[in-house]
């Protein structure tokens, strides 16, 4: 298992992290279970690559993604509770006009608050949040705001 090019890599991040971390509680030993390490040997051999790459880019991925999820949460947070009333049901594909009715304000304050998520979002329109927040399930926020 010392040789193990899934182990050495993980060997390897760990040693990294820990030399960027003053706090050493935050590391965990990893084992890698049977089945993931066939996944990856079956998956590096279909790239025709060698499996410490493949872990690499995936563990990468992942990490990249994580990043992404959590700042996506931090940005969803910085928003008023009316902010995110209007975010959810802007993903929900409702118009201006029909998010208006459902909380019973203004279209014109609909669209202060549509301003205001977009630019906290960093997007420029309606549709580039529903795509950015395409993963997050609003269907709550409708039955609510009902």
């Amino acid at each position: 298992m010392r040789n193990n090019p899934f182990r050495i890599l993980w060997e390897r991040l760990r040693d990294s992290l820990r030399s960027s971390f003053q706090d050493r509680s935050i590391l965990r030993t990893f084992e890698l279970d049977q089945e993931l390490a066939e996944t990856l040997q079956e998956l590096a051999e279909q790239e025709q690559r060698p499996p410490g790459e493949v872990a690499g880019d995936l563990l990468s991925f992942a990490l990249a993604q994580q990043r992404a999820s959590s700042e996506l949460v931090r940005r969803w947070r910085s928003l008023s509770p009316r902010e995110q009333q209007v975010g959810a049901l802007i993903c929900l594909n409702l118009t201006n006009r029909q998010i208006a009715s459902r909380l019973t304000i203004s279209t014109e304050t609909v669209k202060s608050h549509v301003r205001n998520v977009l630019r906290k979002f960093d997007v420029h329109s309606k549709v580039e949040l529903s795509v950015l927040l395409s993963e997050w399930d609003f269907s709550a926020w409708d039955k609510r705001l009902r």
